[in-house]
């Protein structure tokens, strides 16, 4: 995989760049609430703007049909990088139609640009190939060069992502190659004990990476509402909390192998629990009571590891020397049930090792939460492509980029 660096040392004045960045930011109407993402891809942005190219950034946001919607605009996203940048971004309304082509033949060198969301147009995430390929060829006439820099995306086979980087002559920005970097820590030469903290609210979303990690890990910390599947496959009655019945099977097959592959899987032992779930808007007091996690009543659901599973956890963090945290252990959102998240968080922060926050929620949590970002190893931009790379399986824009 050849890398922005290698891009920056062959000169890039005047040449137009088409970067491929992650600026799916969540938005509170047209005010955006984290942008760790934009500032995630600053580095590469800036570096080509400052070499001279004519940088033309492009992203998704959020879920549109395939068709202009003003509530997903990633105008926002484009003042904000301007801010970042202190300069100027111009902005094309649309992806490839004359406002893309005529902001992008005005840029001078060292310019940059943004383009309208890409999901904008259905040929970005057509499951036909050709409809793709066509998208991509109006992209690829935007550019002379690709640098992939969106990780949250690799893992989609998209056209921004897998079909342009074949037309245009390709580069991992600094974002990607530092990802990279990391998961090649989680899964090559792991430095021991290795301790994985998996949270999030539905099991079978992690199931594909507990199958992989139980032949890695030495430890795996199981919270979230995902716990609550576990509890019921030891056994145990879970109330009103959150449930997959149909995953017990697996859950009970993947307890059997932790135990056979000398790999400790840690529930929790007690959990804040409540009839209601909590307001997150209001953020209203919800008056939470602590129960031990075999015996959370019928009327009840678990909405956060207790204060024991928080002592626990952290002593499990403690002498690890490799760390992967992905999923909060609880409603987060709501300060009756983030101590838990705050736990793990503050137990990532003490460790002695390598630690790497896996995207998603859990990117979210720290920054909501107000822990400095600084204080972990790593904390990814891209949760879902974290994760499938952690399951081994190929991703369609890291692979693009390789060849």
């Amino acid at each position: 995989m050849k890398t922005i660096d290698e891009l920056l040392a062959d000169g890039v004045a005047g040449k137009r760049v088409f970067v491929r960045a992650d600026l799916n930011v969540p938005l509170d109407g047209t005010t955006i609430t984290d942008d760790g993402r934009i500032r995630a891809v600053l580095p590469t942005v800036k570096a080509l703007a400052e070499a001279g190219a004519r940088v033309v950034v492009a992203s998704h946001l959020g879920r549109p049909k395939g068709a202009p919607d003003p509530a997903f605009s990633l105008a926002p996203a484009a003042a904000r990088l301007g801010e970042l940048l202190g300069a100027d971004v111009a902005f094309a309304t649309d992806t490839v139609g004359e406002s893309a082509q005529a902001v992008v033949a005005g840029l001078a060198d060292g310019q940059v640009a943004v383009i309208e969301n890409l999901r904008f147009n259905a040929g970005e995430t057509s499951k036909d190939d050709a409809e793709r390929g066509a998208f991509a060829e109006q992209l690829a006439a935007l550019a002379d060069v690709y640098v992939g820099d969106g990780f949250g995306a690799v893992h989609r086979k998209h056209a921004s992502v897998f079909d342009l980087p074949k037309q245009l002559p390709h580069y991992a920005g600094h974002l990607i190659a530092t990802e990279v970097g990391v998961l090649k820590k989680l899964t090559e030469d792991v430095q021991r004990p290795y301790v994985v903290a998996l949270g999030g609210a539905k099991v079978s979303d992690k199931l594909a990476v507990i199958d992989q990690l139980l032949g890695k890990a030495d430890r795996l910390l199981i919270g979230g509402g995902m716990a609550y599947t576990f509890l019921k496959a030891k056994g145990h009655e879970v109330g009103q909390s959150l449930l997959q019945e149909d995953q017990i099977p697996v859950v009970k097959e993947y307890m059997e192998r932790a135990e056979k592959n000398g790999v400790e899987l840690v529930l929790p032992v007690d959990v804040l629990a409540a009839t209601d779930f909590p307001d997150l808007k209001t953020k209203a007091p919800a008056n939470p009571t602590t129960v031990a996690a075999d015996a959370i009543p019928a009327d009840k659901e678990g909405l956060d590891i207790g204060p024991e599973t928080r002592k626990l956890y952290a002593s499990k963090l403690a002498d690890a020397a490799t760390v992967f945290w992905n999923g909060p252990m609880g409603v987060f959102e709501h300060p009756d049930y983030a101590e838990g998240t705050k736990a793990v968080a503050q137990a990532l922060i003490d460790a002695p090792g390598f630690t790497v926050v896996g995207g998603g929620d859990s990117a979210a949590a720290v920054r909501t939460l107000g822990f400095d970002e600084n204080a972990f190893g790593h904390i990814s931009t891209g949760g879902g492509a974290s994760l499938e790379y952690l399951e081994g399986k190929t991703l369609p824009g890291l692979a693009a980029l390789e060849d």
